[in-house]
């Protein structure tokens, strides 16, 4: 009786495995991976960053987009963040950290046929302003406000 016992559960655990790693193999899908920038995420100053991300194009402040950051985060490790945008034909909303050793936070591109709307948790390094920047054809705007961090999220 005891060797059945020890065959089944052997076989229980080859299957398990097995049906795991079949699992596995479907969520390490290469279309389900982000592309990756590494000019775009390098270290340095914000106006690099802008620089490298839209080669000099001027940014517009506008009252169309809507950023929601808290002014005083208490854990710079999850800021939350939201954008929301009134302006027509969003091609892109970026959200960018001046202070971070990597400002470029992230870049969502999206559709015609999407919502004007992200949200995220970001890191905040110090107390910085908080940048997004919405595309519409070849027009960028932006909207920022500080953030007041007491303890920095990127080790500091």
């Amino acid at each position: 009786m005891p060797g059945n016992r020890r065959k089944f559960l052997k076989q229980a655990c080859i299957i398990s495995i097995s049906s795991l790693s079949g699992i596995g193999s479907l969520l390490t899908s290469h279309d389900a991976f982000a592309e990756w920038l590494d000019d775009h995420f390098a270290p340095g100053k914000i106006d690099n960053t802008i620089e490298r991300l839209y080669s000099g194009a001027k940014l517009v402040e506008s009252d169309k987009i809507e950023l929601k950051v808290p002014r005083i985060a208490e854990n710079g490790a999850v800021v939350p963040v939201s954008v929301n945008s009134s302006l027509e034909n969003v091609q892109s909303i970026t959200l960018l950290a001046d202070k971070n050793p990597v400002p470029l936070v992230a870049t969502f591109i999206l559709t015609p046929d999407m919502t004007a709307f992200v949200s995220a948790r970001i890191k905040m390094a110090e107390t910085s302003h908080v940048i997004a920047i919405v595309k519409t054809g070849d027009t960028l705007y932006m909207a920022q406000q500080q953030v007041k961090v007491t303890i920095g999220g990127c080790g500091g």
